[in-house]
Parts: structure tokens; sequence; C-alpha cells
């Protein structure tokens, strides 16, 4: 065991004597010590009840025959962050998350890990450790918060709010309205209502195979959550017992899983970034390119919010996750070999799955489109790549051609916005938010979400190279690759170019010729870094730039 340098023989006195000091047994001491990183905050709605299911996945682990041993993570609520200076450290916070579990388990060598997760950020940096340390682990997350709802019965999420907020500048709500929107989008705890960020990635780790059936979509209000944090912390101990680890779990066929639920779930955008960072730190290198291959023989299921008007909840009720995947099974999109956390595989987990109602989870011969939720754009104006959320965005929008609106930041481009400024037919172009360029890549929910409520979502695009959230809906391109801060052609294009989207055949252009385009490289210098101290400074300067993200050198 791992463990054995701090609890077998006369060596390990010293060690033994320290842990004593914490009140553990001797007989605490002779069995497996189980790290439990526990990311509760008073500050995240996702994070702020995760003391209980912390203590939920405690007491699932001394059942299992181990000894927990509980340290913290951080989390970032995206939402909180969003519109100032603060978003520049979400995503970053990412590596944070990583760095620190693997210093904690490595500093102090648990035998396993039950990774208490929830929001954007946390469940990704918590994979990514999980990968690094390749130490038997689980995760277990906090659950989606319940979708509001109107006095009118219109149901919410916080996209909502969000859109409200243009809406209203707009003059296309009242007061009323507007306030009672803010009061009722965010009604319980839990990681917000839609596909966002958060939600994706928590059903992406049970298809990864980290996370018991369940994991993605129980509702966090549910008692059911905290049975399941017990099962989770009894499981890790059979993983322990099993030597099974991330990297014999999370293999390529894993992750070509997760690819194909993510398109027929219609997933945030923001899994692009992280499944190659989680895929990265388990050894394997996973080129984007392949998930058009996958989209195109992998139907879109589900419309969730906010591409849709259901809610995690309801994904919840019509079957889950594992009701998905034997859906998807059927016309064989998905390996059924891969091993999971509970010790089987992804056939024998899914076995007598059923889809309960099948507007949520629409069958593979009626899907909600052909092709997967995702697509991945190249072209002469992002030559390695752009993402955007296909299931969110207009029929009308999927090709539009109009002159660019160009923008060196979010809230330039916010200001014309809402300044009346931006016109039916313009693509907004907003560049130097990037890894590299931000520093930080923000995410630009803000602009979006001011296109949408001011009643320009169907006959505006938005380009960045920044990140969407999941909440994002529209002809919104994010993660343009190479970024302008590296001399990417989104800082080349200038005011009133033509630019072509064209999202049926994954292509991204702009009217420039070569020659053109090589003279105004040729011409263009690079900015000086908006933030040259800190953490954020040190990170601009090690991000390898790419669709990948924030994936460190």
């Amino acid at each position: 065991m791992r463990s054995d340098r701090l609890t077998k023989g006369n060596q390990a006195a010293p060690q033994r004597a320290i842990l004593k000091a914490l009140g553990l047994s001797d007989e605490e001491i002779s069995r497996p010590l189980i790290g439990i990183v526990n990311s509760q905050n008073d500050i995240v709605p996702g994070h702020m009840f995760l003391d209980k299911v912390t203590e939920a996945a405690k007491i699932g682990v001394a059942m299992g025959g181990g000894t927990p041993i509980v340290f913290p993570a951080i989390a970032v609520c995206d939402g909180l962050a969003m519109g100032h200076a603060g978003m520049k450290y979400s995503l970053v916070s990412r590596e944070l998350i990583a760095d620190s579990v693997e210093a904690m388990a490595t500093a102090h060598p648990f035998d396993g890990l039950v990774l208490v997760a929830a929001c954007d950020k946390n469940v990704p940096g918590l994979l990514m450790a999980a990968g690094r340390l390749n130490i038997p682990s689980i995760v277990i997350s906090a659950g989606a918060m319940l979708a509001g709802r109107m006095t009118c019965g219109r149901r919410l999420s916080y996209s909502d709010i969000a859109e409200a907020v243009g809406a209203f500048n707009a003059e296309r709500i009242d007061k009323k309205t507007f306030i009672e929107i803010e009061n009722k989008s965010c009604p319980t705890c839990g990681s917000c209502s839609g596909m966002f960020t958060a939600n994706s990635m928590n059903c992406l780790s049970e298809v990864l195979g980290m996370a018991l059936p369940g994991n993605g979509t129980i509702p966090a209000v549910m008692s059911a959550r905290y049975r399941l944090a017990k099962e989770a912390g009894m499981k890790v101990m059979d993983l322990v017992r099993a030597d099974l680890k991330p990297r014999d779990i999370m293999t390529r066929e894993a992750f070509e899983n997760a690819l194909a639920v993510d398109m027929a779930l219609g997933c945030s955008t923001n899994s692009m970034l992280h499944l190659p960072a989680i895929a990265h730190e388990c050894g394997i290198e996973l080129d984007l390119t392949v998930a058009n291959e996958i989209s195109k023989r992998t139907p879109n299921l589900c419309h969730l919010a906010p591409a849709g008007e259901a809610y995690i909840e309801d994904l919840d009720r019509a079957g889950g996750i594992p009701a998905v995947m034997a859906e998807l099974d059927k016309i064989g999109a998905i390996h059924t070999t891969p091993v999971t956390v509970t010790g089987k595989t992804v056939a024998e987990n899914i076995a007598g799955a059923e889809v309960l109602d099948r507007e949520i989870i629409r069958p593979v011969d009626n899907p909600f489109g052909k092709e997967g939720g995702i697509a991945v754009l190249k072209g002469n104006l992002a030559p390695d790549g752009c993402v955007v959320k296909r299931s969110a965005v207009a029929p009308e929008m999927m090709t539009h051609t109009g002159p660019a609106r160009v923008f060196d930041c979010e809230e330039d481009a916010i200001d014309a916005i809402f300044g009346g400024r931006i016109h039916p037919g313009d693509v907004v172009v907003i560049r130097y938010e990037g890894p590299k360029g931000g520093p930080g890549m923000r995410e630009m929910l803000n602009p979006t979400s001011a296109i949408v409520g001011s009643g320009l979502g169907h006959c505006v695009a938005l380009i960045t190279d920044g990140r969407f959230s999941g909440a994002t809906r529209g002809a919104a391109i994010g993660h343009v690759s190479p970024e302008a801060a590296v001399g990417g052609p989104i800082a080349l294009i200038e005011e009133g170019d033509e630019i072509t989207i064209d999202i049926p055949e994954n292509r991204i252009s702009v009217a420039v010729s070569d020659e053109e385009l090589a003279r105004r490289r040729a011409a263009w210098a690079p900015r000086a870094p908006r933030i040259t101290t800190g953490y954020l400074a040190r990170y601009a300067k090690l991000v390898t730039s790419g669709m990948s993200g924030a994936v460190l050198e």
C-alpha cells in the first residue's frame, strides 16, 4: 500500500505519532488511508452543501474498511466571476486544483481518493489530478440545481437571467418580469440546472467511467445524492483492493465514449477544452478533429437548456446517462468494453437501462439532429479549429455571411451591443481573450446573452478566441485557434471583412486573400500582456496555444 511508508515498521513511528495526534487509533492507522477531496465553500451554490456529501462519502469509506481523511480543494463560480477581471482566473483555477491535489496526495501518500466535485473547473481539475496521480479514485459530484419556475409557469435557469439583462436593456421585458427572473432562476443549491459546463462534466465523468451511474443527473436536493456518496465511499475501497486505477479506466475508448455522449447531450463547448486536458494527464493526446467524425455518426438525442426547455432533473427522470448510452449502443456509437469504477464494463452498467421519456431522450431513429450537438470548424480564420454548440444555434444561422465588427476585449463589444451599434447580419469578433491574450481565456457569456437578449440571436454571429459558457446559445463560435495573442488570423481581421460561417460543412473563413493576410501579419505587432505579475502571468507564459486551451507544457 502507498500508505505503508506512514504506517508500517519502526521507521514509520514518527509518522504514526503524527497520525495519532489527529486522533486516529491503531486500528484506523492499520487500514487503507483514503483522501477525500472536499470542494465545499460558501460562495458557490454547487459547493455550499458539499460538507454533507463529504460526510456521506466518509461514512462509505469507513463502511468499506478504510480510514477517510479530508482535505480541501478550491472552486470558482463562473457566474460570480463573469463580467470582470475575476473571469480571467476561472479556467486557470483548473490547474491550481489539479496541482494542489497532486501535492497533497503525494506529500501524504493516500491509498485512494474520493473526489467530491461540483462546478465548472473543479470537476475537470479533479479528474486531471486523478489521471496524473493514477491511484484508485472515484468522483462523487454535487448534483444539479432544480429549475426555477415563474408564476406564469415558465421554467428558468441561470441562462435566463443572463439573457434577461439584454432584454431589459432593450425594453423587451418590464422591470417586474426582470426581477422575477432574477429571484427565481437559481432556486436551490447545486450546479446550475441546464446542460451547462458543470453538469456537462459531471455527466461526462460518469461516461468516462470515473463516477457511479446517476452521478451526472441526480439533483442536488435529492437524498439519493447522499446515498450515492456513501456508495462511492464504499466503492473506492473495492478499487483499492483491486488496484484499479484511473488510467485503467480513462482509456482512449473511454474518451471516445465521452465525445459521443457529449454529442448526444449537446454539452457545453468547454468540454472541448477539458476532455483533451484530462486525456493529456492520462498520457493520451486527444485530437479534436475526431470530434467531427464522432459527431457525424452520433445523433443529438437531448435538447436541454439552453438549447431546449428541459433540464437535468428531466434527464434524470428520463433514465439519465445509462439510458442515453444504451440508446447510442443500438447504433454502435459507443464502446462497451471499457471498465468503470463499478468494477463492471460499460455494457454491464447499461444493461437493462431504459428511456422513460422519449421527448427528453429521443430515440436514435427520431433524434433532434442527425449529427451531434457540438461541431469543430476550420478554415483560414481558424486553421487549428474553433468550436460551436450546434444544437443551440438557430436554423437560420447554421450558415451566415456578414461584415466583421472587431473588438479587442469583451467590454467594448458589450458596450457596442447595448449601444445599438450592432446590426442584423453583423459578425461580432472579440479577440485577445485567449489563454495567453486575456490572459486566462475568459468566458463570453455576457456578449452572447446581450445579443440574444437584445433580439439579435437569429441574425448576429459572434466569434472569439475566448471561450463560451455552457449557458451560451446562438451562433457563438469560440476557442478560435491560434489565438490573437500569438498572431493567429483572428488578430489580422479588420472592420468590415466578410466572414462566412458554415456549420454543416465545418468551415469558417474570412474573404481575404492569403497575400493580404501575409501583408497584415508582417505589420502585426504583439501586444504587451495585460497582467504581468502573479499566477496568471506565469500561467500565460506556460500555456500552450490550441483548442485544448490550458494544457500546460
